[in-house]
């Protein structure tokens, strides 16, 4: 290890002593002596590869014993979260100030150069990016928000002790209040009491905007202009530049959640406006204070009059508009009727004055001034606006349907669902030429029917500028898009809306050109979008439903088709990826997978989910926050300045082939395999998963649905929380192993090092099987299921071990994941800590299978749950 990394073990240990401190004050010596023989056993078991002491020593805990333990290893795992994530900051701090640390926008616009890149053209690339991180509220955030705030005070207390200089008193002072906050965090119950609902979790991501991103938004411009200003002539970088902005689905993903209605959608957005106009006025309000100057230039005075202060007085104005803005927001939370007149509805004029106050101050020689506060809430003022995010909308295309078909039987012109596309199409376009409405005024349609017409009513009662896009989840043909196209015109939406189909499955995703294809062909389809298309592609449902190797290839030739057939039209591309935290899910590092898209494919725009906790990792700390945005934009620059060759077609050729045997042989165990779905159902918790009150949305489509129903994110939780991992993996070792047997290791190599896509679909599956603990997944095995349905077990187990050996031999390693030295040693490290959970969570299924009414022990296997979550560093 090297000293950068001592830092990291004295934090750990700082707070490990902490928290042993606490537990002993609490529940006493004995206690802690207990903790402490377990996490020994743990470690004893890693070394020597025999688990039983533990397994022993967990087994013969008291009943009163159980919650406190598995609060013991949750609390050392969140611990050492916190820590894992300071520690980055600190490393870039001490890279930055040894002048070793490579900004990633730096360091592409110096290849940039070398490849004769000009300066304009690095400009003007950067002026049309269009970068959207769209944050959702997936039920994957196993940590209470009362719990993160806490969690953030510990990385802050931590920050304050990372001095070269730091006093004796300083040192005491804030060790002192190490304690106390740990201490408020193990006496805080870390499983909810209920779920949260849809605006609980908007007010969650709100607030890591209002904590974080709103400080680091500001503070990757001016690294940004430090990086452009050292390889171009610009000096500055427009005002008014926008790459990267913000959206959300909390508040507006109704697809499965019934919790999600249209009042919810209406909250959420004015919620966001009245959050908005919050930060804005505390921040004009201290510029207030700040803006004493009494010199301007002359647009200026022409605004002001003979105003003696200047600046005050515009600032001043502006503080009126948006406080006034802000109590109409708080008077229509409240149900109020009031007037939007006098209101700040977008950032134009909030930009304009500020960038009056800014030029003004350029223009007087207050240079320095002007670089600072005001320049940085002109940047905010540019990504955030006046609606701090926009929602997006998600609904399933057959809620379309069901409206439709229940507006044509109404009519007595049949029933639209039993229609096929031909006669819905022509259905659909005769009414979006139609100059007369379509749903009738005396109408008391069923409650699903008028919830969906209601949504679209609540949008066209809004704003533009409140909303992203609308997004058609299962959508499969031309007429589940003119369906809402449709709907917005009868609702009286008058703007023209983004409507976004997600093609999910593999057989979606395989049709997604040609139905896109046949909606070009319609000029009135051609007219409303205007040059511009959004598909959304679904990496959680494909990967479910044919294995990820067949998705991740899927997913590429359908972007490829995306790509070629909006060239050819002329119309610009914008792809949405809907990625999870878990590879399973398409998760991974942001920025190698933009570059690993196919060529073309990412041109100065693209969306991107970002789901549950990994929102807290990626944007919870603002230090953390900018290295993200860094990132994202260095990426997308890239992709478009300088996309990666196309592959060969030899590549291809294997990619379908073992596309193919991956899917067939993932479809053979999940939807073949006659005791798959008994086996999943007993050897993982994902009945008990309910029990976990981790977000508004249902765990199933359908309530008396099979493995068919369950949504992709408790899939994956199951199976992770086993450490089987199966979904990120199954297929993969038949693909792979049919490769070899066919003399191609020297191909897969050579696509590995060569191939973007490939690499990182190889990358990350190396990541994963290096979390997979086949010893583990057995004992969950041994105490759960029975002997009949144990030779399915076996057979995964064999297939993990494949895949695991063939994954070493394409990358030519001795151990997995060998190339990424700090993750290895994070699971190292945690494995430990881990392991006790995972033993104690087999009991305590056992346990709770016999009397699911032991509160023990069902509070216990909760902890279990959310321990294992955490210390994996992602759930679904």
């Amino acid at each position: 290890m090297t000293d950068r990394q001592a830092s990291l073990r004295e934090n750990v240990r700082l707070l490990g002593d902490c928290l042993g401190e606490t537990m002993s004050n609490h529940l006493g010596k004995e206690f802690l002596e207990t903790v402490e023989n377990i996490r020994l056993l743990s470690k004893d078991g890693r070394q020597t590869g025999d688990s039983s002491a533990l397994i022993e020593a967990l087994e013969a805990l008291d009943d009163k014993d159980i919650v406190p333990v598995a609060r013991a290893f949750n609390q050392f795992l969140n611990l050492s979260n916190i820590a894992e994530q300071y520690h980055r900051v600190h490393r870039r701090r001490t890279n930055e100030s040894l002048g070793i640390y490579k900004n990633p926008v730096g360091d592409l616009l110096a290849r940039l150069k070398e490849q004769q890149i000009s300066p304009e053209q690095m400009i003007e690339s950067l002026r049309s990016q269009a970068i959207d991180l769209v944050l959702t509220a997936h039920p994957t955030e196993v940590v209470r928000r009362s719990l993160i705030r806490k969690f953030d005070n510990i990385s802050s207390e931590l920050e304050a002790l990372d001095k070269d200089n730091i006093l004796p008193l300083e040192e005491t002072k804030h060790v002192r209040r190490l304690n106390e906050i740990i201490t408020q965090a193990w006496h805080t119950d870390e499983i909810r009491d209920q779920r949260p609902t849809p605006v609980d979790e908007a007010k969650w991501g709100f607030a890591v905007i209002e904590q974080s991103l709103w400080q680091a938004v500001p503070r990757f411009f001016r690294q940004l202009d430090e990086q452009f200003g050292e390889y171009t002539d610009q000096e500055r970088l427009p005002l008014d530049l926008a790459p990267i902005r913000f959206a959300t689905w909390m508040g507006g993903d109704r697809d499965g959640n019934p919790n999600v209605t249209h009042s919810v959608t209406e909250e959420v957005v004015l919620l966001a406006r009245w959050m908005a106009a919050d930060l804005y006025l505390k921040d004009l309000m201290n510029l207030r204070s700040e803006f004493s100057m009494t010199q301007c230039n002359d647009a200026l005075r022409a605004r002001v009059g003979d105003s003696t202060q200047p600046y005050r007085e515009i600032i001043r104005r502006l503080e009126n508009k948006i406080s006034k803005t802000k109590d109409w927001a708080k008077a229509r939370l409240d149900g109020q009727a009031i007037s939007d007149e006098g209101i700040m509805l977008d950032n134009q004029e909030l930009i304009e004055d500020l960038s009056l106050c800014y030029q003004s101050l350029l223009d007087c020689g207050m240079k320095v001034i002007a670089n600072g506060s005001v320049l940085d809430l002109i940047r905010c003022a540019a990504t955030f606006g006046m609606t701090l995010v926009r929602l997006d909308v998600r609904q399933d295309a057959s809620k379309h349907i069901e409206v439709l078909s229940a507006i044509t039987r109404f009519y007595g012109l049949g029933d639209y669902a039993e229609w096929d596309e031909a006669s819905r199409q022509a259905f659909l376009l005769a009414e979006l030429n139609s100059k007369r409405p379509l749903i009738p005024n005396d109408w008391s349609p069923e409650p699903m029917v008028e919830e969906v017409l209601s949504t679209f009513k609540t949008i066209a009662s809004g704003y533009k500028n409140s909303f992203g896009s609308y997004v058609i989840s299962m959508a499969s043909a031309p007429s589940d898009v003119l369906a809402v196209a449709l709907l917005l015109k009868e609702s009286g939406v008058q703007f023209h809306m983004r409507i976004v189909p997600l093609f999910e499955t593999l057989a979606d995703l395989d049709n997604a050109e040609p139905i896109i294809e046949q909606l070009f062909s319609l000029p009135w389809y051609k007219a409303y979008i205007n040059g511009h298309q959004e598909v959304m592609i679904g990496y959680s449902d494909s990967a479910k439903d044919a294995g990820q190797i067949a998705a991740t290839w899927g997913q590429y030739r359908a972007q490829e088709a995306l790509t070629r057939l909006c060239q050819k039209h002329g119309i610009h591309l914008t792809l949405f990826h809907g990625r999870g935290g878990t590879v399973g899910r398409g998760g991974g590092p942001a920025h190698v997978a933009i570059l690993s898209q196919p060529p073309g494919s990412v041109k100065g725009s693209i969306r991107v989910t970002e789901q549950g906790e990994m929102i807290r990792f990626k944007f919870g700390i603002p230090d953390i926050a900018v290295r993200s945005l860094e990132l994202y934009c260095s990426a997308v620059l890239e992709a478009s300045l300088i996309p990666s060759a196309s592959p060969k077609e030899e590549w291809r050729a294997l990619m379908d082939e073992m596309a193919e045997e991956g899917m067939n042989q993932y479809r053979a165990i999940v939807r073949g395999h006659e005791d798959f779905v008994p086996y999943f159902r007993t050897i993982t918790p994902e009945q008990e998963l309910a029990k976990l009150p981790l977000g508004s949305r249902p765990a199933r489509r359908k309530s008396d649905g099979g493995v068919e129903s369950l949504r992709a994110i408790p899939w994956i939780f199951a199976w992770m929380q086993i450490r089987m991992m199966l979904p990120a993996w199954l297929g993969a070792e038949s693909a792979l192993q049919q490769s070899v047997d066919s003399g191609n290791l020297e191909k897969l190599r050579e696509m590995h090092k060569e191939w973007p896509f490939f690499g990182a679909y190889l990358d990350m599956l190396d990541m994963v099987l290096a979390k997979a603990e086949p010893d583990i997944s057995e004992y969950y095995e041994k105490r759960l299921v029975p002997e009949e349905l144990q030779g399915l077990g076996r057979l995964l187990r064999r297939k993990l071990s494949q895949v695991r050996d063939l994954v070493k031999e394409v990358k030519q390693q001795e151990r997995l994941i060998e190339d990424n030295k700090t993750i290895r040693q994070s699971i190292d490290v945690r494995n430990p800590y881990i392991d006790p959970l995972h033993y104690l969570q087999a009991e305590l299924l056992h346990r709770s299978r016999i009397d699911d009414n032991n509160s023990a022990v069902n509070k216990a296997l909760m902890i279990t749950m959310a321990g294992i979550a955490s210390g994996m560093q992602n759930t679904g």
